[in-house]
């Protein structure tokens, strides 16, 4: 009798162990062992386009005395880039204002002086060999304040293709010899990702020529590189 009482205490706490649903684990649950590469590839390409921004302020005692002033001269630069083989539809103002200067001196209330006009214009081109030339059309327009230069590259894509294409072929054999080298086998791709194909224009500072020579200035575009990261998951087969 007291055998009896054992067994049907252990069959109910086995009972009360698996209360609820049953838990079944499976093969195909299991995660799958796997190798992670990265790789980046580079292309260097030459820019095809320059941006030159440039702008010009004046003072007058009137608020109209300046913004006369200030078209004056904005107006002779646009004449000057014009002349210097720029097209007028690629020469725009991006930037306008009027300001008020005040006088604080003698801890009085401030008052106004004079007033600011400030006009900034942007100016592109395809043929880099005009740049030079397109800033000391400025300077010779009444220009005061270069921004700088800034080169581009017009279209990028077949960059981005090829230095796409370099990153996935070295991650490929990147995981291969990590694969033999751990004795293993490479499965399925399962995960691909990239990052970057983008990159920042280049840009060159301006220094007005004070030599007095009519030759354009100097100015070298180089070449800028863009950069694809790709990461890649493969499988891993025992």
């Amino acid at each position: 009798m007291k055998a009896l009482y054992l067994t049907a205490y252990s069959a109910l706490a086995l009972t009360a162990c698996n209360s609820g649903a049953p838990t079944y684990i499976t093969s195909s649950q299991v995660p799958m062992a796997s190798i992670q590469v990265s790789a980046t590839g580079k292309v260097n390409m030459a820019p095809d386009m320059a941006t030159v921004s440039a702008g010009v302020v004046t003072q007058g005692k009137t608020a109209r005395e300046a913004m006369f002033g200030n078209a004056t001269k904005m107006t002779r630069a646009f004449e000057e880039l014009e002349a210097a083989g720029i097209e007028k539809k690629h020469i725009t103002t991006s930037q306008l204002s009027l300001q008020p200067r005040y006088n604080h001196k003698n801890r009085q209330a401030p008052k106004i002086e004079g007033y600011d006009a400030r006009n900034t214009v942007s100016a592109k081109t395809y043929n880099l060999d005009n740049v030079g030339a397109m800033l000391d059309a400025l300077v010779k327009a009444g220009v005061n304040n270069i921004n700088g230069v800034q080169f581009s590259i017009k279209d990028s894509k077949s960059a981005k293709d090829k230095a796409r294409e370099d990153a996935i072929r070295e991650a490929r054999a990147k995981a291969e010899a990590m694969a033999a080298a751990a004795g293993v086998k490479l499965g399925k791709l399962k995960s691909l990702s990239e990052s970057g194909g983008n990159f920042r224009p280049q840009s060159v500072a301006y220094a007005a020529r004070s030599d007095g020579f009519s030759s354009a200035t100097p100015v070298s575009a180089g070449e800028q590189t863009i950069n694809v990261t790709v990461n890649m998951t493969y499988d891993i087969i025992d």
